[in-house]
């Protein structure tokens, strides 16, 4: 936009002072552009427009044009400023010598968005899609396939631009290349994503760190989208960027209820359907799946946790996202266990049915102490690695037992193995987190998919900002 050269200024006749300063400028003979009333002087800016390129944070501004470039900029009233700016001198003899302005419209938290996505030159990448004017927009997400099932917000540019403040990556970073089609997925892609799962912007990097996660070769997200298995994503997160961006660690974690862990876990299916291509039906083959394939994700619950953070036990201390191939939660119920030794006895007796009781090193899991559980082991001086090996232990099982048709069950391993033991799981294949509400001698299992080579492994990624 071409300004006059010499004296301009911008005003909004809502602002004390501009109205206090409207004798000046027409004694200045100032080309002036007012924000809210087009007929208050000659210049309309009520599409500010002209504000926003300008960057003016605080009318009035007055400023001076040479060249069609500004040289000398004021904001708010000063006799003496202006005096200096414009070369006169006695201006406004009946004015105080100083008023502060106020805030530009094109500052206004409800418009900057919509400002920047119309004017900024915001680099946006992504196709733009125009809907019917009778056309419902939330209908025509649905029509279109990018929805998981349930309503998703439009992602406007308004939208996206605030998603995107939340992180200090650029917009066009390439962040992973998401399974099953291979696309290169940008950090604009996964703010767009993080839009219609209902994110905050502060959720974004959470959600990028989770991306860059279930992208990694260990954790085989094109196999766990392929499988007929039931498993999906479960996102654990640690650090204060939990607490900071409200994530639920206490009562009901696992469930409904907390924005940020609702739509975290989403967001990141939403990338892998829409960029991905992982779609149920298509390549997506699971016989049953299971309810956490909308959404599995949760904090660990820190405060009062017999173990260290389950980042920090994985080398990763600080904030961190930690990405499991969970198949849903196995309930583990004991209130009389009062020791140690009696409580990781129940917890072995559930995890071995964990997949089947007769197929060792076939499935991870996640197993989830509560708060009321968590109690025994603190008390008793058990830490992670203590319980781990307790339980490694106890699942130690003699093949003889897990071939297939002993029991009178054909399912099992094969008579080859006879005369040995065998762990139920691999190593590092059983991890442990703490979570939780106060109440209730209750922790859980959340199964895994198939370990080693052929499945997935848990995987931990720093989050940044």
């Amino acid at each position: 936009m071409q300004l006059p050269d010499g004296l301009v200024a911008v005003v909004k006749r809502d602002c004390p002072t501009c109205v206090l300063v409207e004798p000046v400028l027409r004694d200045l003979g100032a080309a002036v552009w007012s924000q809210d009333d087009p007929e208050w002087f000659d210049h309309d800016d009520t599409e500010l427009e002209l504000s926003y390129r300008l960057g003016i944070e605080t009318v009035p501004t007055l400023m001076r044009i040479t060249d069609g470039e500004e040289t000398a900029r004021v904001v708010g009233w000063s006799r003496e400023q202006w005096e200096e700016l414009t070369g006169r001198t006695g201006l406004g003899p009946d004015l105080p010598e100083h008023r502060p302005g106020c805030g530009s419209l094109s500052v206004d938290p409800f418009r900057i968005d919509a400002l920047e996505a119309r004017y900024g030159g915001t680099g946006l990448s992504s196709r733009r899609v125009e809907l019917a004017d009778l056309e419902d927009e939330h209908e025509a997400l649905f029509d279109r396939g990018w929805t998981d099932g349930l309503p998703v917000v439009p992602p406007t540019p308004e939208r996206v631009l605030r998603m995107l403040r939340g992180t200090t990556r650029d917009p066009q970073d390439v962040v992973a290349v998401v399974p099953p089609d291979l696309v290169e997925c940008t950090v604009e892609k996964v703010a767009v994503n993080a839009v219609m799962a209902g994110c905050l912007p502060e959720h974004l990097p959470v959600v990028l760190a989770a991306l860059e996660a279930a992208c990694t070769e260990e954790f085989a997200l094109h196999g766990l989208l392929a499988t007929t298995y039931f498993s999906g994503p479960v996102v654990v997160v640690n650090g204060p960027i939990a607490r900071r961006i409200g994530m639920n660690s206490g009562v009901n974690a696992l469930g409904q209820g907390n924005r940020a862990n609702a739509t975290i876990g989403r967001a990141l299916q939403l990338v892998v359907r829409n960029v991905g291509g992982g779609r149920p039906g298509g390549i997506d083959r699971a016989t049953l799946g299971n309810p956490g394939k909308l959404t599995f994700c949760f904090a660990e619950r820190e405060e009062g946790s017999p173990f260290a953070p389950l980042s920090a036990d994985r080398g990763v201390p600080g904030d961190a996202v930690t990405l499991f191939a969970g198949s849903g939660v196995q309930p583990v119920v004991d209130q009389l266990s009062r020791t140690a030794e009696s409580l990781a006895r129940t917890f072995a007796a559930c995890l071995r049915v964990n997949g089947h009781p007769k197929l060792p090193m076939a499935f991870d899991a996640l197993l989830i102490v509560s708060p009321e559980h968590g109690r025994v082991f603190r008390e008793a001086g058990w830490d992670r690695a203590r319980l781990i090996a307790e339980l490694t232990t106890l699942l130690t099982l003699p093949s003889d037992e897990l071939l297939r048709g002993a029991n009178g069950i054909a399912e099992g391993i094969h008579e080859g193995l006879a005369g040995i033991e065998l762990p139920k799981f691999r190593p590092g294949g059983l991890l442990v987190a703490h979570a939780g509400g106060d109440a209730g001698l209750f922790s859980a299992i959340v199964g895994g998919w198939v370990s080693g080579d052929t499945g997935s492994a848990p995987v931990t990624r720093e989050v940044h900002a």
